[in-house]
């Protein structure tokens, strides 16, 4: 299970900077001018629809002003409630794609003839670092090795 998450966690390194960065977004171009006609419109003993349009209408084309109101005119606690609702609502949608990312297997995106399946640098036990006959990526199979050194090299070779 282990790897299911390490692998989720290494797909998704940009998508954890562009979550937050999005949601910063959200928090200020979309919930702070709907907290703000909220509180606007609610100031009477009901909520006045008319009053909540026109106001959330101006108030998204001047996000920035909006969240400046939001502290100045007392509507902080309307402010962080929808937020909360927002980020749980975000997280929830987050949440679900990270765990669609997982890979399916242990042995999801591991190329084929690459050294991923040792841990820890156990092939150089048997291979070398820096020379010999080419296997993989940083693996060679030592010429000056004691033993039997033949390499079978399974796959095809294509050229038109």
């Amino acid at each position: 299970m282990n790897y299911k998450i390490e692998g989720a966690i290494k797909r998704n390194k940009k998508n954890f900077i562009i979550f937050a960065i999005l949601w910063i977004f959200i928090a200020i171009v979309f919930v702070s001018p709907f907290a703000h006609s909220s509180y606007v419109a609610g100031q009477s003993e009901k909520m006045d629809l008319e009053v909540f349009i026109q106001t959330f209408g101006e108030s998204l084309g001047q996000p920035l002003q909006t969240f400046g109101k939001v502290f100045s005119e007392g509507a902080t606690s309307n402010y962080f409630s929808t937020l909360l609702v927002t980020t749980i609502i975000y997280s929830v949608f987050f949440f679900i794609g990270f765990v669609r990312s997982a890979p399916k297997n242990e042995f999801t995106d591991i190329e084929h003839g690459s050294s991923d399946w040792s841990q820890g640098g156990e092939q150089y036990r048997i291979l070398n670092k820096n020379k010999g006959i080419i296997l993989a990526e940083n693996n060679y199979l030592p010429v000056d090795k004691r033993g039997n050194v033949n390499v079978l090299v399974v796959g095809r070779f294509r050229f038109w």
